[in-house]
């Protein structure tokens, strides 16, 4: 993450610059994940919580504010967003747009931007840290981390929501598409009487965050949450995870027990006969 100070022009040229809290306006200062911020303010994953601290923290700790002369904002538009693959591990696919404007604004001479995707998890499926690092060692993201329960044994019902957030380096380009694919993994889910526990995904959450320098003022940060396509928003991602039917489970307790029974007898036997057979076999010998 890039962090640096706006110039005193910068400043002066912002009428929302506040000289009382200058240690929010003045620079960018946050640590290398948002969700980690998140996470020292609220103990668990709660979508109302994250889109209060969204609106309310993210705008005003996050990021310093850039002149008004400069009309510098990236977006970042969802193209495709889907599962692939089947059974109990899958990948989460994005395809993502970046684009900046930059031809009308003659006043910046360099920038460099970091897109961030964060992927809030529904209860049921987890992603595995050690698994995502593995990636992040062969280069496939910038940086990324996991959040909340990342306990990989825990069943559906005893774990709670994990967080992957993701960040990708687009460096000087004004223009890229970004194509990830996040490895998941289904927990035990609860009993059902459909066979199937159904997990809903919901669009990620992009951000991006751009390190400018121009020709009047200093280097300063601009970090802005931008909107999904309006396209995606109806489309609901639903991954069908095989579960027990609640009408089977007296069925498969009494076959269980059965044959827990059966092996026990059975070894039990087999310890027996061994027993009286051996001395036998003694007794031939002397």
């Amino acid at each position: 993450m890039h962090s640096s100070s706006i110039s005193s022009e910068a400043q002066r040229g912002n009428p929302d610059f506040d000289s009382n809290n200058s240690n929010i306006s003045s620079f960018c200062s946050f640590k290398n994940f948002i969700m980690e911020s998140y996470y020292e303010k609220y103990g668990s994953l709660l979508d109302s919580n994250f889109q209060d601290f969204i609106a309310q923290v993210l705008p005003l700790g996050m990021c310093g504010k850039l002149p008004d002369n400069l009309n510098l904002v990236p977006r970042l538009s969802v193209l495709q967003h889907n599962l692939i693959g089947e059974g109990s591990h899958r990948h989460l696919s994005s395809s993502i747009r970046f684009s900046m404007d930059l031809e009308s604004i003659t006043d910046i001479s360099t920038h460099s931007c970091e897109v961030i995707i964060i992927e809030r998890l529904p209860s049921g499926v987890f992603a595995d840290p050690f698994e995502l690092q593995h990636l992040l060692q062969h280069g496939a993201f910038n940086d990324v981390s996991v959040f909340g329960d990342t306990n990989l044994e825990f069943p559906s019902f005893l774990s709670n929501r994990s967080v992957v957030e993701i960040h990708i380096d687009v460096g000087h380009k004004n223009e890229l598409d970004i194509n990830i694919e996040l490895p998941l993994h289904a927990r035990y889910p609860p009993l059902d009487k459909s066979g199937y526990s159904r997990v809903k995904f919901g669009p990620p959450d992009l951000f991006v965050c751009c390190s400018i320098e121009g020709t009047s003022h200093n280097q300063s940060c601009l970090f802005t949450s931008t909107s999904i396509s309006s396209e995606l928003e109806s489309d609901e991602i639903v991954w069908r995870i095989p579960s027990g039917i609640k009408t089977h489970a007296r069925i498969v307790s009494a076959v269980t027990f059965i044959s827990a029974l059966l092996s026990t007898l059975l070894i039990v036997l087999t310890c027996i006969f061994y027993s009286d057979a051996k001395p036998r076999k003694n007794l031939k010998h002397s």
